[in-house]
C-alpha cells in the first residue's frame, strides 16, 4: 500500500499549508488514537491508551500540539506532554513511561516555517509500515467524540528532561569522565539546548554552549549540524579540545577538532566502531547507507569489519541492524544509532560514544579523524516542484558517461529526499575535480528537466 501522508520520517511540510494544518494534525492525532486504541489489548478494561508528545523549539510547536491534544483526546487517549524535547528524548521516555506511543513535533533540521509529525511505538522504534497504514486508513474516516466520560486527559511530565539527561549519562562508562576536556556544544537553538549542556558538564567536561537561545524562529538559523561553520569558529576562538554540532532535534551529530576540522557521521561512525573493535565491544558489523563515503567502506573491510548499505534514512539503517543482529550503523548526516545503548540514533549519545573512544585511546580528536581520510564527495541538490523520473534518458545518459570516466574510482548516485522537494545528485571519487565537474554536469541535466 503507498502511503499518502507518511514519507520515510513522519509526516513533514510547510506550516499553514496541507497537511501542517490545525483541522489535519487534529485527525491525525484522533486517526493515530482509534488506531492504538484498538491495537493494545493489554490495557485493563476502561483503561486509556497513554500518549507522550515532545516536539522541537518552532513556534509553531504550540499550535499542533494543542491539536494532537484535541485529536487524542478525543478517541479516548491519555496525552503526556513534554514540552520542547529531542527526538531521541521522546523515544527513551516512551519506552520508561509504558506509553503505548510516542509523536515528536518537528522538522529535524529544516527552517522554522517547516514542520512534521513523527511517531515512536511503545518500544521506542519507529512505527511499522502496518501501523503507518492504519492510521492513514483511519484519516478517511469521520471523528466520533468519545462520550464526555471517556475522554482523554492531559498532564505535563515536569521532569522530562532531568530524566533524559541522566539517561544519557548512563551511557557513557561509570569509570570514565570528561574531566579536563573543553567542549563546545552548538544547539542550533533548538530543542537540546537545555539537555545537552548538563549531560557534557555534569560529566566533567568543560562546557562553552551556542546556538542555546531559541526564540521560535531561529532553529537551525546558521547554527546546527547543518551550519558548522558557528561551530568551528566558536572552537578556535575559545581554544576548544572539541566541539560538538546537533541539529534541531537532536537525532543528529556533526564534531569539530581542536583544528577546527570538521568530522561528518562516516567519520565519527568510523571512530567508534574502531574503538569497539579493538576493545571486543562490536557486535558483528556496520550499516551504512548509499550516501556512505566509500573511503569507509574501503577502509572497514581492510580493518575485516563487514559492512553493509541501506536505503537513505535512518528507519532503513534500523531494519538493516536488526535483521544482521548488528549495533552500529549511521549515516554521513550525523544520524548514528548505537543500538546497544539506544532504540533509536541520537546526537548526545552518539557524541559520548566518540568521546569514550578519544579518552580510551588516548588520542586526540584530529588523530582519529586522520585515520580515515574521506574521498571527494560533491553533493548538488536540485529543487524540484513536480515528481521528476530519474530513469529518464537524458539523466540516465549522464550518469553512464559519468561512471564510465570514474570506472571503479568512485560512485554515482541520484535520488529523491525522502524529505524535501529535491532531487539529490552525488558524486564520489578520489579526483576532487573530476568529480566537481561530473557532478555539476549530471545535475545540470537534471535542471534542464525540471
Amino acid at each position: 500500500m503507498s502511503k499518502k501522508y507518511f514519507g520515510t520520517d513522519g509526516i513533514r511540510g510547510k506550516v499553514g499549508a496541507h497537511p501542517i494544518t490545525p483541522d489535519f494534525v487534529m485527525r491525525l492525532g484522533y486517526a493515530a488514537g482509534r488506531v492504538l486504541t484498538k491495537m493494545d489489548g493489554n490495557l485493563a478494561k476502561g483503561e486509556h491508551p497513554a500518549v507522550l508528545i515532545g516536539k522541537d523549539t518552532r513556534i509553531s510547536g504550540y499550535m499542533l500540539e494543542a491539536a494532537l491534544e484535541a485529536g487524542l483526546s478525543a478517541a479516548g487517549v491519555d496525552v503526556l506532554l513534554t514540552g520542547p524535547m529531542p527526538t531521541p528524548a521522546v523515544a527513551y521516555l516512551t519506552r520508561a513511561l509504558r506509553a503505548q506511543a510516542g509523536i515528536v513535533i518537528s522538522a529535524s533540521h529544516n527552517p522554522f516555517y517547516d514542520n512534521g509529525i513523527k511517531f515512536f511505538s511503545s518500544l521506542g522504534t519507529k512505527l511499522p509500515d502496518d501501523v503507518e497504514n492504519a492510521i492513514e486508513v483511519a484519516l478517511d474516516e469521520s471523528m466520533q467524540v468519545m462520550d464526555s466520560a471517556q475522554l482523554g486527559k492531559a498532564r505535563r511530565i515536569d521532569d522530562a528532561a532531568g530524566r533524559y539527561v541522566e539517561f544519557c549519562k548512563s551511557t557513557f562508562p561509570n569509570h570514565l569522565d570528561l574531566r579536563g576536556l573543553k567542549i563546545v556544544l552548538d544547539c542550533a537553538h533548538g530543542a537540546t539546548y537545555h539537555v545537552a549542556p548538563p549531560v557534557f558538564h555534569e560529566l566533567g567536561a568543560e562546557v562553552i554552549a551556542i546556538g542555546n537561545k531559541p526564540d521560535g524562529l531561529n532553529i537551525n538559523e546558521q547554527v546546527g549540524s547543518t551550519h558548522p561553520q558557528a561551530l568551528q569558529k566558536a572552537v578556535i576562538e575559545h581554544s576548544a579540545d572539541l566541539g560538538i554540532a546537533f541539529d534541531g532535534d537532536g537525532d543528529r551529530v556533526m564534531m569539530v577538532d581542536a583544528h577546527g576540522d570538521l568530522l561528518d557521521g562516516d567519520q565519527l561512525l568510523y571512530i567508534i566502531a574502531a574503538a569497539r573493535q579493538k576493545d571486543g565491544s562490536l557486535q558483528g558489523g556496520v550499516v551504512g547507507t548509499l550516501m556512505t563515503n566509500l573511503a569507509l567502506e574501503h577502509k572497514l573491510t581492510s580493518m575485516h569489519i563487514p559492512f553493509v548499505r541501506a536505503k537513505v534514512g535512518d528507519r532503513y539503517v534500523l531494519e538493516l541492524l536488526n535483521q544482521n543482529n548488528w549495533q552500529l550503523g549511521g549515516e554521513n548526516s550525523g544520524h548514528i544509532l548505537t543500538l546497544d545503548k539506544h532504540s533509536s540514533g541520537d546526537g548526545i549519545i552518539a557524541a559520548l560514544q566518540v568521546l569514550h573512544a578519544v579518552i580510551q585511546s588516548k588520542k586526540t580528536l584530529h588523530e582519529l579523524r586522520a585515520e580515515l581520510l574521506l574521498y571527494p564527495q560533491v553533493l548538488i541538490n536540485v529543487t524540484t516542484k513536480q515528481k521528476l523520473d530519474l530513469n529518464n534518458a537524458h539523466i540516465q545518459n549522464a550518469v553512464k558517461e559519468a561512471e564510465t570516466t570514474l570506472k571503479n574510482s568512485g560512485r554515482v548516485l541520484l535520488r529523491a529526499s525522502g524529505t524535501e522537494p529535491k532531487i539529490r545528485v552525488m558524486v564520489e571519487g578520489r579526483d576532487s575535480d573530476m568529480v566537481t565537474r561530473l557532478a555539476e554536469k549530471i545535475a545540470a541535466v537534471v535542471k534542464s528537466l525540471v
